[in-house]
Order: structure tokens, then sequence, then C-alpha cells
């Protein structure tokens, strides 16, 4: 197995390293791509020093049977038929082909056969805050059917990389030392401060981050549920929390939802009230699943269901979905 990665120098590209290493995804030969600044880099992988080649309109993908690509939208429409050429299967971190008809996004847990169709031989990994919700929605959608969805998500400056959480970090000692505040990667000072504000805004008054979340939704789970999504950057350096509410075609009462969660693929329950156990981020970075607490009916709404998610939106959220669907096409005899 020849595999690539394109944007390695970046935060998912760091986690495709070490999710794979973590895994022990079956590699032969791993080839890594970057910009002109990240060129020439070299990175430990299985005791092993791999340089960085730059990423070029070449034959440098003939022979690569998987890449992952996480370098931004740009760079993966600009080089996808380069990747795709010699039949690779390219597996996009980008938000640049997710709603493309003939593009599938794919969250194995909830479907995984998605990826079996692939004309032009590209998978869209979904966004992450949508990646994480949809592992939780398909334990109730299997016992009900969910017809709405209000989330609010509560985003870590990783999120945006890591330069955000650098950027954050040094805000934190900046404010305590009565220093001025370095502002980059973030419209406004994050440290002490929540931002209700990702990406930008559409016409509709929803940026695009939450609209994200409703398209998204629908196309994973061939349904057509409504989701109304508030996203807000809050300065915990890693790992996604999402408030969740879900109105069923029937009542799910809080020990079905519990049982469900339970035993859903991908997911940790974490629901002990009376000994203050929920999910939390400062707790869960690193992890591979997605954690589920906080469960309760909805006072509004006899079909209304509350709950709150945590997972690691670097490793669930973008590397670990992707070499997911990977090792779902190995299993399935599927790579060309």
């Amino acid at each position: 197995m020849k595999v690539a990665i394109v944007g390695a120098s970046g935060a998912v590209g760091q986690e495709f390293l070490r999710v794979l290493d973590e895994r022990n995804f079956p590699i032969d030969e791993l080839v890594l791509f970057g910009s002109s600044r990240s060129a020439g880099r070299k990175y430990m992988f299985h005791g092993k020093g791999i340089e960085v080649k730059l990423l070029q309109h070449n034959d440098d993908f003939k022979g690569v049977d998987i890449a992952f690509t996480s370098a931004g939208a740009g760079t993966s429409k600009e080089y996808a038929e380069t990747i795709t050429k010699y039949e690779t299967v390219m597996i996009d971190n980008s938000s640049a082909f997710r709603m493309d008809n003939d593009v599938p996004l794919v969250v194995p847990e909830v479907n995984a056969e998605d990826a079996l169709e692939r004309p032009r031989g590209i998978i869209a990994n979904p966004n992450c805050t949508t990646i994480q919700m949809v592992v939780a929605l398909k334990a109730i959608e299997q016992l009900s059917h969910i017809k709405r969805v209000h989330v609010a998500t509560y985003q870590a400056a990783s999120g945006a990389g890591a330069a955000a959480m650098d950027e954050l970090y040094e805000q934190y000692r900046q404010v305590l030392a009565g220093e001025p505040v370095t502002v980059n990667k973030f419209a406004y000072q994050l440290a002490f401060n929540l931002i209700p504000q990702i990406d930008v805004f559409t016409d509709n008054g929803y940026t695009k981050e939450e609209m994200k979340m409703f398209n998204e939704t629908r196309k994973i789970m061939h349904s057509d549920v409504k989701t109304s999504a508030t996203c807000v950057r809050v300065p915990a350096l890693r790992s996604h929390s999402e408030s969740i509410w879900v109105e069923t075609e029937r009542p799910i009462s809080v020990e079905e939802a519990r049982e469900a969660f339970s035993k859903g693929e991908g997911l940790i329950l974490m629901d002990n009230p009376a000994e203050k156990e929920y999910p939390m981020p400062l707790f869960l970075a690193g992890k591979d699943p997605v954690y589920v607490g906080r469960i309760r009916k909805d006072l509004t709404n006899e079909n209304g269901l509350a709950f709150w998610i945590v997972g690691d939106q670097i490793k669930k959220g973008a590397a670990l979905n992707a070499v997911q669907i990977a090792e779902y096409l190995i299993k399935v005899g599927n790579i060309r």
C-alpha cells in the first residue's frame, strides 16, 4: 500500500501521521507533500525520516493507492485531477467537494457504503462539527426518524489550526502579563472570550459553518432532517463540544436513548449526573470516540430529546475519519 499525505506540515497532516501509526495502517511506502514553505522538512514515521516533497502538477502520484489531502479547498480543487490521474483514491479533508453530487460525503459509522461509488476518485471528509454530530444522531435515527435538530457548538481554537492554538496560549500569557493582546487568527481576542461566528456570514444570517451542518447532515444521512446551528468559538484548545436537541417522529425515552448511545458505533456513553460525570473537552483531547452525556427529555416537546457531545475534531473530526474511510475500502477490497 502506497499512501500520500498532502498538507503534511499542518495540524491535520501531523494528526494523519499519528493516526496511521496508532492504527497500524498497512503502509509499504509513505509520501509527504506540502507547499514551498514546508517542502524539505522531515518527519519521522516508523523510525524513518521522510522528507516533504513540493506538491506539483506532475506524475508523483503514479502508484499511490490512497492520498489524504488536507491543504485547503483551493489546493484540493487545483490538484484533484493531478492526484487522481492514475486511479489514486483521494480522501479530501477540505470543503472543496463536499456538496458535489458526484463526490460521496462519508462518515463510516453512518454511511460507509457511499464511499464505494466515487466517479471522480474523490471521497470528501465532512466538516468536523457535522462528523461528530451525525455519529450521535445515527443512534437515535435507528430508534425513530429525526425531523429536526437544533445545535449549539462550542468549538476549540484548534479548529482554526495549529497557529490558532499557539495564539490562544499567547493571548492568555499576554492578558495575565498586562501586555497588549495579539489578534491574528480570529476576529477578536479569544482568551477569556467567546466568539459567536465561525466562517463568514451568508445572506440568511447563518455562517457558512452553520450551513455546512444543515446541508452535510442531510447528504450523509440521506434524510430530510433540518438542522439549525449556532457555531461558537470558545477558548478551549482542542476538542469540540455540541449541545444538541432533536425532535423525532415518536417520543424517545431517556432510557431508550441511553441504551442506543451505549451500543452506537464510535460512541462512548458518559452520562452520570449524580457523580458529575459528563463529557468535557479538557479530558477528551486525543481520544478516538464521540462522547455523549447530559441526556434528558425536552421540556417543550414530547418528541424532543436533548444531549451533549464532545469529540476531538482533529482526530474524529478530521484525520481519524479519513483513515477509517480508507480502512473500510481496504476491508471490502475497493481501493482500485
